[in-house]
């Protein structure tokens, strides 16, 4: 099991759990994310009659109605079934409750760096924007269970981030997280010190490891989101024939995820950049399916799992990734996309936004992640940042 980690906020959500104790036995209602808890009396014998008795019952049948239609209106608002909050400053909530309300938006910094950088919160923030019914959680190795970090935090991303009402801040414990999967033999063999490319294959191994438990969308923290993706199971194709892992989704438990766990393991080859992620999910993908070229802005299907084009992320391809941080005469629309990768793989000389350049990147951070922008942008001098090394 994860151990809990919350970082504290007035819009924090908690669990509570009412006990109610009846001839010291002790019943427990356990609840998901819902605003109201009440705890039920407990009849007991009175010997001055039974007219307390059918009073208290009546009380607790009132009581019992209006829980109930408590909850019918939180169901009747979709958001609301799931993200409402009771501020709970002492109370947390551990991965796996956040976990298990479906649907979440992962994120992983496998670095050991606490202050996400302007690209990374832009990101996070961009799909709170974009997904604002589901969790957005952010994996951060960085963190330990005894770490401190609130809103008031020293680091603006991370304080900014932190008060999202829909964002999640946790420690990424990769032990955890590989049990009951087949890369935990991987995982108590491997040697990082000695790996080559460790932050970039932990980060692979983890993202499977999550999606496959809990099921939900990877992405990479230099994916800025514009619009929903439509689809639940998908792969992201950087080009024809070719799958990307920087972004795709899956319910939980499902089979082709498994298979690339398996896969990871026995065709593990730390030394090859990419050969337990992108050409890993390639392979797995060309295993089962008769990978054809897009003759236009097509998507492709094979066994119930959608290969989308690479218009949907990666409208400008890698070789071309510096024009996010050029000025265009007219920049595009990108109508065809769902998110788009900048490639900070790529971003060898640390291009970074810059308030007034009129670059395409600026105009994204002032379209979908405007906090972002006017906190770590408008108001903080240029700054060297450290690249995101779990990008591709």
């Amino acid at each position: 099991m994860f151990q809990a980690f919350w970082v504290s906020s007035p819009g924090s959500w908690a669990l509570r759990q009412p006990a109610c104790h009846c001839d010291g036995k002790q019943a427990t209602w356990k609840c998901g994310f819902v605003r109201t808890i009440i705890q039920h009396p407990c009849l007991r014998h009175d010997p001055k009659g039974p007219g307390k008795a059918r009073m208290l019952k009546k009380i607790q049948i009132c009581l019992c109605c209006f829980f109930v239609s408590g909850i019918l209106y939180e169901i009747s608002l979709l958001s609301s079934c799931f993200f409402s909050y009771m501020p709970m400053s002492k109370h947390f909530l551990t991965p796996e409750q956040v976990l298990n309300v479906g649907k979440s938006i992962i994120f992983l910094e496998t670095t050991e760096r606490l202050e996400p950088p302007p690209l990374v919160s832009c990101s996070v923030e961009s799909a709170a924007r974009i997904y604002q019914d589901r969790p957005i959680i952010l994996f951060m190795k960085g963190l330990t269970n005894d770490t401190v970090l609130d809103m008031n935090s020293s680091y603006t991303a991370f304080s900014l981030l932190s008060s999202m009402k829909n964002v999640f801040i946790f420690p990424l414990q990769m032990e955890t997280v590989f049990q009951n999967t087949p890369l935990l033999q991987w995982y108590n063999r491997v040697v990082p010190e000695e790996e080559k490319n460790w932050v970039h294959v932990s980060s692979d191994a983890s993202r499977l490891a999550l999606i496959w438990k809990y099921g939900g969308i990877y992405m990479d923290t230099d994916v800025i989101s514009i619009r929903p993706i439509p689809e639940e199971i998908f792969l992201a194709a950087q080009k024809s024939r070719f799958s990307s892992n920087g972004i795709f989704g899956f319910p939980a438990h499902h089979k082709f995820i498994w298979d690339c766990m398996e896969n990871f393991v026995l065709k593990y080859n730390g030394n090859i950049w990419g050969n337990q992620g992108p050409y890993l999910m390639t392979r797995m993908l060309k295993a089962i399916c008769n990978l054809t070229d897009f003759k236009g802005t097509e998507d492709h299907s094979c066994k119930n799992i959608s290969f989308l084009n690479p218009q949907r992320f990666y409208p400008i391809p890698y070789p071309a990734w510096s024009r996010y941080y050029k000025v265009w005469d007219k920049p595009p629309s990108f109508n065809l996309s769902y998110a788009l990768h900048l490639w900070n793989f790529m971003n060898h000389n640390r291009k970074v936004v810059v308030a007034g350049s009129n670059t395409l990147a600026e105009k994204l951070y002032k379209a979908y992640c405007p906090t972002t922008y006017k906190d770590l942008i408008e108001k903080v001098k240029p700054r060297d940042f450290t690249h995101s090394d779990d990008t591709a």
